[in-house]
C-alpha cells in the first residue's frame, strides 16, 4: 500500500510539472503570435496582419461602435489602411504583454501619429486577445474615445 501510495504522488508530480510545462509553452506561443502582430501593425502590412485573425473575428473598439462587431479579414485590412491614410506615421508602443489563462493574452500599448493638421496624438490602449489555434479570434480594445485624445 505504501509504494502504491508513493507512485501515485510521484506520477501525480510528474502530470502536474507538465501541465504547468504545457501552460507556459501555450503563453509563450500566444505571446509570440501577438509580438508578430504588432511588428505587422507598426510596418503598416495590413495584410500579413489580418491572417492573423480567424476567418471572422468578434471586435470590441469604441471606433466601431457599441457592442461586439464581427469583421472579416477585408475588413480589417480596409479599417487599418484606412486609419493608415489618417496618420500615415501610426506606431503602436508595447508597453506589456500579460498572458492569462491558455487563450487570452493582455497587451498595455501606447498608439501615437500624426494627424493631417501637424498635430501629434499619443493614446494609452488596452487590448484583450484570444487566440484559438494560433490565430485571434477576439479582439477587444479599450481607450478613451473622447475626441481631444486622439483617433476615433
Amino acid at each position: 500500500m505504501k509504494y502504491f501510495i508513493t507512485v501515485l504522488f510521484v506520477t501525480f508530480v510528474i502530470v502536474a510539472c507538465n501541465v504547468q510545462k504545457s501552460k507556459n509553452n501555450k503563453a509563450a506561443e500566444n505571446e509570440k503570435i501577438i509580438l508578430q502582430f504588432y511588428e505587422y501593425f507598426n510596418k503598416h502590412e495590413w495584410e500579413k496582419m489580418a491572417g492573423m485573425y480567424t476567418e471572422i473575428s468578434d471586435f470590441k473598439d469604441p471606433s466601431l461602435g457599441p457592442g461586439i462587431v464581427k469583421q472579416t479579414r477585408q475588413q480589417i485590412i480596409e479599417k487599418y489602411s484606412g486609419l493608415n491614410e489618417m496618420f500615415p506615421d501610426i506606431n503602436d508602443e508595447v508597453i506589456q504583454i500579460y498572458p492569462s489563462a491558455d487563450n487570452f493574452i493582455i497587451v498595455e500599448f501606447i498608439s501615437t501619429g500624426t494627424a493631417p493638421n501637424g498635430s501629434r496624438f499619443e493614446l494609452p490602449i488596452c487590448t484583450i486577445f484570444t487566440i484559438e489555434n494560433g490565430k485571434i479570434a477576439k479582439d477587444f480594445t479599450y481607450y478613451d474615445n473622447f475626441e481631444d485624445s486622439g483617433p476615433e
